[in-house]
């Protein structure tokens, strides 16, 4: 690109990060609560090492359980964010109204896809890990029961950050991905660990894993055949995206299994996953978020060649990652120093969380801007697809970058 347009459109993005500076903050403010929520996600996951010994094959399942609560969830934040832009949000329990369709259908997904999770999660566990792996029944319970505890808080919190963006001026788009994904982590874990103390119990698993898939699988049939439309929308166009999504998290948790050994050995570097992983989803879905509203308002064409209001975003997004990456690594390691967790060393946390992050993000503004524009002339909602085909896609992709980043900086292992 000659000097002369790139200091141009330096010029724009200045001028766009004046104008929207109140926006951009938000957004910042809420991926720092992200990389905070997503540490604690951290330290839990490199405190219960000893759970991977005992459930083998579980980790698998891990982030396309804790990615589905950010895709389900992300995406309904999303959809209210539209609707706050619109004029057509109204806090309800009423379960015909805009926000208590979106709300049973969160709820429909959430048991649904955890059923279906669990049975990719045994299928790809057994291909690759022959028998050494938990059974079909333990991986349900699991997934279902551990799915379900940690729904009833981020939904909870989804709804709150709707009403206080809307009462306070906050763009829903900014905020809604990183705070939910985080909470996501935090709250998702610790349900998962909770819920494998109900695995490995002759006549008690099994039952367990009955109700759970007949709960879960009744949940989405019924929603399906609802006569809301709205509800009726979302569950149509959301099963298919989930379950590609949840099976390219799975994939996610198999290349980070297969190297699980390393992870182990520098906790760590386990302690940096979820806040890896979920700031580059949460990155790109807050410019899947931004990029679905400009549709949605036509102040971008869903165009193969991106118009000059989406570069500019492209620009802040990657201009945002590059304090997140780096605090990411800095608290990693000072979480790893006080709770006495081996760590590869403060530099080479800090080369391993920008390469791979720099990486992920440049795949991560493709996904979200041709996912968003796909979808939207498809006459689909972007607002359905564009957050969990990026969340999940960003596992996968950031999986793949931290693993190359950690073989380029050289960790031993």
């Amino acid at each position: 690109m000659p000097r002369q347009p790139l200091t141009r459109f330096g010029a724009r993005v200045r001028s766009a990060l004046g104008a929207d500076a109140a926006g951009l903050r938000q957004a910042f403010a809420a991926l720092m609560v992200s990389s905070g929520g997503d540490l604690v996600a951290g330290l839990t996951l490199g405190s219960i090492t000893h759970s991977f010994d005992r459930l083998p094959g579980l980790f698998i399942l891990i982030p396309a359980a804790i990615g589905m609560r950010g895709n389900i969830f992300g995406a309904l934040g999303s959809r209210l964010g539209t609707a706050i832009h619109t004029g057509e949000f109204r806090l309800s329990r009423r379960r015909d109204t805009l926000v208590g369709q979106n709300i049973y259908g969160a709820v429909a997904l959430s048991l649904g896809v955890s059923v279906v999770l669990a049975v990719l999660a045994k299928v790809v566990a057994s291909a690759f890990r022959g028998s050494e792996s938990i059974s079909i029944a333990d991986f349900v319970v699991i997934s279902v029961l551990g799915g379900a505890l940690s729904s009833v808080a981020v939904l909870g919190l989804t709804l709150g950050v709707a009403r206080l963006s809307e009462r306070r001026g906050w763009d829903m788009d900014n905020v809604a991905a990183p705070v939910v994904t985080a909470a996501g982590d935090m709250v998702t874990l610790p349900s998962l660990f909770l819920a494998s103390f109900l695995v490995d119990h002759d006549g008690v698993t099994p039952t367990l894993a009955g109700l759970c898939a007949a709960g879960g699988l009744a949940a989405v049939v019924a929603a399906w055949r609802a006569r809301l439309p709205i509800l009726r929308r979302i569950v149509r166009e959301s099963v298919p995206v989930l379950v590609v999504a949840g099976l390219v998290d799975i994939i996610a948790g198999l290349t980070i299994d297969e190297r699980l050994d390393q992870f182990v050995a520098l906790p760590a570097l386990l302690v940096l996953v979820p806040p890896f992983l979920e700031d580059t989803g949460a990155l790109g879905s807050v410019l899947a978020s931004r990029l679905a509203t400009k549709l949605h308002l036509g102040i971008i064409d869903p165009r193969a060649r991106p118009q000059r209001a989406a570069r500019v975003d492209f620009a802040i997004t990657l201009l945002l990652g590059l304090p997140v990456f780096s605090l990411v690594a800095i608290s990693a390691e000072v979480v790893s120093l006080v709770f006495g967790l081996a760590s590869p060393g403060a530099l080479r946390m800090l080369a391993i969380a920008l390469l791979g992050g720099v990486i992920a993000s440049l795949v991560g503004v493709v996904v979200a801007y041709y996912g968003s524009v796909v979808t939207y002339r498809l006459g689909l909602d972007p607002d359905n697809h564009g957050v969990p085909l990026l969340t999940s896609s960003m596992d996968l992709v950031g999986a793949f970058a931290l693993i190359l980043a950690i073989v380029v900086v050289g960790v031993p292992g």
